[in-house]
């Protein structure tokens, strides 16, 4: 019930917003909000092959929203992310050792982080934090975060675009595949806790 009312706002808000609409929620889906862009993109497809929007211009709108919300995070992370995990990561067992292996991380694997991660569930909408926490150069996030966001966005525009009225199927398939992904993480998350509980007892 929760996800077809999300999905009516949607759709409601890119009808009639426009490009701007487009703008908005991919600016929200790259930030923590649950604004799945398997719903935006595919519908905004549907449109543009009813001549209602450019194709390109509806890619370029949504591509300009993504990286907005992802310097929202960005900026989140600079100013925010480590004076958090150093107050309170204790209670999420994080710590400033966390910290220091997530900044070498991004010097060496930043690029091909921020470009992977705009393809898998639940990621895109974080990554751009330990980004920011990581200190990564902002020429280098903005270019990654610009073609990995706009090669995601393409592909699901341009399967709305073939589909036709038939574009809400990218959305239940994508479900599907989320809830198997969430699994995954709860289970690596689980066996994180459990490891890192012996080693505080040892």
């Amino acid at each position: 019930m929760i996800v077809e009312k999300l999905v009516e706002y949607i759709t409601y808000g890119i009808s009639a917003s426009g490009y701007f609409g487009i703008f908005i929620l991919m600016a929200l889906e790259s930030m923590i909000a649950p604004v799945p862009s398997e719903v935006v993109m595919p519908f905004a497809g549907y449109l543009a092959l009813q001549g209602k929007f450019n194709f390109w211009l509806a890619l370029l709108a949504s591509s300009l929203g993504s990286i907005f919300g992802s310097l929202v995070s960005y900026y989140t992370g600079v100013y925010g992310g480590r004076p958090f995990v150093l107050r309170f990561g204790k209670y999420l067992l994080l710590d400033e050792e966390h910290l220091d292996w997530t900044e070498k991380w991004f010097r060496k694997q930043g690029s091909k982080t921020i470009f992977i991660s705009r393809f898998i569930p639940v990621v895109r909408h974080l990554i751009s934090i330990p980004a920011g926490i990581a200190g990564m150069p902002m020429p280098k996030f903005l270019a990654y975060t610009f073609v990995g966001a706009s090669a995601w966005n393409f592909i699901l525009l341009y399967a709305g675009f073939r589909l036709g009225s038939h574009w809400d199927r990218i959305h239940e398939y994508s479900r599907q595949l989320d809830i198997l992904f969430i699994a995954a993480v709860a289970l690596f998350f689980a066996w994180f806790l459990w490891k890192h509980s012996k080693k505080r007892k040892k």
